[in-house]
C-alpha cells in the first residue's frame, strides 16, 4: 500500500537545452518506470502511490517532466507536444541505464506510454496502462455523458461559459469541482502527495496539449487516436480503469479489444485515483501483473 519514501536516488537528467529530474527507488532488478498524468503536473502523486513497490523488490523510477516539478520550465510552446515528450523519456530511461522497464502510465502519462511504446517496443517488458484511453474522440463522447449528468441547465450554464471563455466564473467552477470528486479523486479528503502535485500545476503545457480543465479538450491532443495503432503493441499490457473514472470503462474497453495481449481491472469504488481511493483493488491485481510478465 502507498506510503511516502525518500528517494534513494536522485539524477538531473539533460534532455536538450535543458534538465528535468528523475527519483529512484529500491535496487531491485526488474524496474517499473512511471510516467504520470498531467500534462504540467509534477511526479509526486504517482511516486509516492508506486514507490512502495520496492517492498515487492522492484526498483521504481519516476521523474518530473519538462516543465514540472523540479525540472526546467521553459515557456516556448512549441515544446509541449507528445513526440517531444516521448524523446524525453527515452533520454532518461538511456542516462539511468534502466534497460528493459515495465512501463506504467497514469492519465496523460498513458498516453505518452502508447507513443513510447509504438516508438521503442525494444524497452518494454510489459506495459501499464493505468486511467487513460487512447482515443481522445472517444473520451470526448464520454465526457459529455459524465457532463450531461449534472442536469441540462448545469450543462447550458457550462457551454455558454466555454463559448465565452469565463472558465474562471464561480458557477463553471462550482461544476468542474463537482465532476472532480465524482470523477478525479471521490475521497473526502484528497491525499498529500496529490495536494502538493495538484498546488504546482504548470497550466502551460496543459493548456497547450489538453485544454482549460479536466472535461473539456481543445489543446493539441483533442484528436489523438492511437487506436488503430495498438494492434502492433506486443508487451503483455494490464489496463487499469476506475468504475467512476473520468477516462471512462468504456474507454479502456476499447484499449483491451485492440491490444493483443491485454487484461483489464476495474477497481470498484474507485475513480482517476484507484492507488488512492481503493489500494486493495488496485495493489494486489498489479503486483500479479507483474509477476506473471517476470515469470
Amino acid at each position: 500500500m502507498w506510503r511516502e519514501i525518500e528517494p534513494h536516488e536522485r539524477h538531473e537528467v539533460q534532455v536538450g537545452e535543458h534538465r528535468v529530474v528523475a527519483y529512484s527507488f529500491g535496487m531491485g532488478t526488474e524496474t517499473v518506470f512511471l510516467l504520470n498524468g498531467g500534462p504540467g503536473l509534477p511526479c509526486d502523486y504517482l511516486r509516492e502511490a508506486h514507490s512502495c513497490l520496492i517492498d515487492e523488490g522492484y526498483r521504481v523510477v519516476a521523474f518530473d517532466q519538462l516543465g514540472t516539478g523540479a525540472a526546467d520550465r521553459p515557456t516556448d510552446p512549441a515544446l509541449w507536444t507528445i513526440g517531444r515528450y516521448v524523446e524525453e523519456t527515452e533520454t532518461v530511461r538511456t542516462a539511468l541505464g534502466l534497460g528493459k522497464v515495465h512501463l506504467l502510465g497514469h492519465s496523460w502519462g498513458g498516453w505518452l506510454a502508447i507513443d513510447y511504446a509504438l516508438a521503442y517496443p525494444q524497452a518494454l517488458k510489459s506495459l501499464i496502462l493505468a486511467d487513460t484511453v487512447a482515443d481522445m474522440p472517444h473520451l470526448v463522447s464520454e465526457l459529455e455523458k459524465l457532463r450531461a449528468a449534472l442536469g441540462p441547465e448545469t450543462v447550458a450554464m457550462m457551454q455558454k461559459h466555454e463559448a465565452a471563455g469565463t472558465f474562471d466564473h464561480p458557477e463553471y467552477q462550482a461544476a468542474i469541482t463537482l465532476l472532480n470528486y465524482r470523477h478525479v479523486c471521490r475521497l473526502p479528503e484528497w491525499p498529500a502527495p496529490v495536494q502538493r502535485s495538484l498546488s504546482d500545476w504548470n497550466m502551460g503545457p496543459y493548456v497547450a496539449m489538453q485544454g482549460p480543465n479536466e472535461f473539456l479538450y481543445t489543446g493539441n491532443l483533442k484528436d489523438w487516436n492511437r487506436i488503430p495503432d495498438l494492434p502492433k503493441i506486443g508487451a503483455p499490457t494490464l489496463i487499469v480503469v476506475g468504475e467512476r473514472d473520468e477516462l471512462t470503462p468504456a474507454c479502456a474497453m476499447r484499449m483491451k479489444n485492440a491490444l493483443p495481449q491485454a487484461r483489464i481491472n476495474v477497481v470498484a469504488n474507485a475513480s482517476h485515483m484507484p492507488f488512492y481511493e481503493n489500494p486493495a483493488g488496485y495493489y494486489p491485481p498489479l503486483l500479479d501483473f507483474l509477476a506473471s510478465v517476470s515469470r
